[in-house]
């Protein structure tokens, strides 16, 4: 098996080095996460065998696998995979704001969420699920030719500060990932997510920031500009809103915490000077799975 890691390496990474940068980077980054157990690996109606399990009380005798059950003195019920894909929409936040990186050896905010929500669909779709984009003419779909639709309309971007989430598109009773570093106005999203829970939609909030968002490590002198440069504030004590922001920020983060709590979703904060594996793996799962987690 040593000898043939050799070739399958080389030919993964000679396709990969053909592909655009962003594909290029999401395609090593998905292949570093261990897919795991898939949500649709449930009991259900399909072609693919997934499990033997114990008769229960109410199997028919027709679906008791004689043959495996000759081999021990209990009867088995041989299980499929149940075969239903899921569809999942993706809205990552093209404002100004995201373009913010405190130090030029992070990554801005864009393309740390550009590069999550495309290995995130380069997993599920990988997993036989459908994956689009909403607000634009990309419906759920799989295959190769989505994923480079997908790839190409993530470079999108606004001149507005902050975005409110596009969730026209949305397929009823499906799931959605809006990334976003959501410091703008609150209600557009408050009512997004209501409206998407009335049609059965659920999902995940993954929120980016940078570090220095967080923790704040102004002092002294300090000009604040916006991205878009529409908005300017000078002070020469800033450590001395420190504290006030700090307590906003909290105040937010809690904020969609709750919202994602009271509509079904589930919420996560990822920072750009983390790991981006670690970040997918737990999208992967939230989406997938319908894991909680932080």
């Amino acid at each position: 098996m040593t000898q043939n890691a050799a070739p399958l390496r080389a030919r993964a990474e000679a396709e990969t080095a053909r592909l655009p940068p962003l594909l290029a980077r999401a395609d090593r980054l998905a292949r570093t996460v261990m897919m795991g157990e898939h949500g649709r690996r449930r009991a259900g109606t399909g072609d693919d065998f997934w499990q033997y399990r114990p008769v229960q009380p109410g199997d028919a005798r027709g679906a008791i696998d004689w043959r495996r059950s000759a081999r021990s003195d209990a009867q088995f019920v041989r299980q499929r995979e149940w075969k239903l894909a899921q569809s999942v929409m993706l809205w990552v936040d093209p404002a100004a704001s995201m373009r913010f990186a405190s130090q030029s050896a992070l990554p801005d905010k864009a393309d740390r969420a550009r590069l999550l929500a495309l290995a995130v669909t380069l997993l599920l779709e990988r997993g036989g699920e459908r994956v689009g984009m909403t607000g634009t003419a990309l419906p759920p779909r799989r295959g190769a030719a989505q994923i480079a639709r997908i790839a190409e309309a993530l470079g999108a971007e606004s001149g507005e500060e902050h975005a409110a989430p596009d969730m026209t598109g949305l397929v009823p009773h499906g799931r959605a990932l809006l990334i976003s570093d959501f410091l703008g106005d609150p209600d557009p999203l408050r009512a997004a997510l209501v409206a998407a829970a009335d049609r059965g939609v659920r999902g995940v909030l993954c929120q980016v920031l940078d570090p220095a968002e967080e923790a704040f490590p102004y002092r002294g002198r300090t000009i604040f500009q916006s991205m878009a440069g529409t908005l300017s504030h000078e002070t020469l004590r800033a450590d001395d809103l420190r504290g006030r922001y700090l307590d906003r920020l909290a105040a937010r983060k809690d904020a969609l915490a709750s919202l994602a709590a009271a509509t079904g979703w589930q919420y996560g904060c990822h920072h750009t000077d983390a790991g981006a594996q670690a970040a997918l793996l737990w999208l992967y799962r939230a989406i997938s799975e319908g894991r909680g987690g932080a």
